[in-house]
């Protein structure tokens, strides 16, 4: 593998932006420095004072394989991930059928190898009878065990209360969780079938889908979490509410101590609010729902004040066909990754975030909390997933779009920022405007 020698750039990691160069050798990083001299040989990239990152890890992705490729697949989305600055994912259990076992977690790592454009990662799901798997789980094996504590595809609500209990205290991994109260949002969601029978106004979602239905679980959590010391992982907080249960600072403290519990909320959280219902409908329908305008500000202010320690997509594509049902037949879910990272990049043109703060919550953050090893972070020696940051405008157009759903949230959103280069493991997998080559991915180790 050749080596490549990028100078010139604008380096951003670990709370610091300094100009500097930096060289690839055998897929990883080998050198940073500042006038470093090429070799012979050596490809350069003219960085031009351009933002060079590492590369984002998404610690929340639904690429539907295996069961569901009519609409995804790990070929197909991770090459959209890797346009978008995305180098590595970690894929959702709710698959069909569910990765409940040691074989189906397996099965998902030999369908990504040699497919997968991005680095990938897979989670144990829990169920309501599946614990004795996840007491055997190789911790190496997976970045963690998600628990459904509210409705989902399949056997994957777990509302046992035995079994949860088990679940927290038995579990090897960190606990990831999504958190929503599935009797209350039943009990709304009959109330306006009453009134509107299945053509619900999408309006309403975040009514049904409530914000006390979200802390009522995350409230459940937490409790469980501090009753047995789990490593528990919050995802896609969606409400200014439960934002008061988590602890303010940073995820690694200054005595090198981890929170035991943290936060995680998502791009669509960030750039869309209730208003946003009326022009997009079902298009923007997802669990947990998108709130009003003083949680998204909310929110915001928390991924600066290091109250939520990572931001995701929790990407989840679905067919404009499936989006055109009535409410109660509609999925849920929206396509994200290939413009996340140009979506948070906005928060830092708008002033609310640095793009260090950026780098720490889609990247560091993600590498520390599930013990990536020597990903997430311009170290030395470290992989070379990095990322090129162009800041010339970018306008999304359907006709872009790589995800096999084929259409975006964001189409006819001008972004101030754009991916100009994606390497990963020290490949150019994306150039500016199209894949290059062929897929890098390799399966994601767990430093345990």
């Amino acid at each position: 593998m050749p080596s490549t020698l990028i100078v010139n750039a604008r380096l951003v990691n670990e709370g610091r932006e300094f100009d500097g160069d930096l060289r690839i050798e055998g897929g990883r990083i080998a050198q940073i420095g500042s006038g470093l001299k090429a070799r012979d040989g050596e490809t350069v990239v003219e960085a031009n004072g351009r933002r060079l990152l590492p590369g984002m890890i998404d610690d929340q992705v639904h690429f539907r394989e295996p069961g569901l490729e009519y609409k995804a697949d790990m070929a197909t989305e991770s090459a959209a991930a890797v346009a978008g600055g995305l180098t590595s994912f970690m894929d959702m259990p709710n698959t069909s059928p569910p990765t409940l076992g040691a074989d189906a977690l397996e099965d998902k790592y030999r369908r990504a190898a040699g497919r997968a454009w991005g680095n990938y990662g897979f989670y144990l799901g829990a169920s309501n009878d599946n614990l004795a798997a996840i007491q055997r789980l190789d911790p190496r094996s997976a970045p963690g065990v998600k628990v459904f504590m509210g409705a989902s595809t399949g056997n994957m609500l777990v509302d046992n209360p035995a079994i949860l209990d088990g679940i927290f205290r038995d579990a090897p991994t960190p606990i990831i969780t999504h958190c929503e109260d599935t009797p209350m949002i039943d009990a709304e969601l009959a109330r306006y079938k009453a009134q509107y029978g299945d053509d619900i106004p999408a309006r309403f979602h975040p009514d049904i889908r409530s914000r006390e239905a979200c802390f009522k679980s995350t409230e459940l959590a937490i409790s469980l979490a501090r009753r047995h010391g789990t490593r528990l992982h919050v995802l896609h907080i969606s409400t200014a509410d439960e934002l008061a249960l988590f602890e303010t600072g940073p995820l690694i403290r200054a005595d090198g101590s981890r929170k035991q519990i943290t936060a995680e909320t998502c791009v669509h959280f960030l750039r869309f609010d209730r208003s946003d219902y009326e022009r997009l409908g079902n298009l923007i329908k997802c669990n947990p729902a998108i709130k009003d305008a003083s949680d998204r500000e909310a929110l915001v202010r928390a991924l600066a004040e290091d109250v939520i320690d990572v931001l995701a997509t929790d990407h989840a594509p679905h067919t404009l066909e499936e989006k055109a049902r009535p409410y109660t037949s509609a999925p849920s879910g929206l396509p994200l990754v290939q413009y996340a990272l140009n979506a948070a990049l906005e928060l830092v043109h708008e002033g609310h975030l640095t793009t260090a703060q950026v780098v720490q919550k889609f990247a560091h953050a993600p590498a520390q909390l599930f013990d990536v090893h020597e990903r997430g972070f311009l170290r030395e020696g470290y992989a070379a997933d990095l990322v090129l940051v162009d800041d010339t405008p970018l306008t999304v157009r359907r006709e872009d779009v790589l995800s096999k759903c084929g259409w975006s949230p964001f189409e006819g959103t001008t972004f101030h920022s754009r991916i100009a280069t994606t390497w990963v493991n020290g490949v150019v997998v994306w150039d500016g405007s199209r894949l290059v080559g062929a897929p890098q991915g390799r399966r994601l180790e767990f430093a345990r």
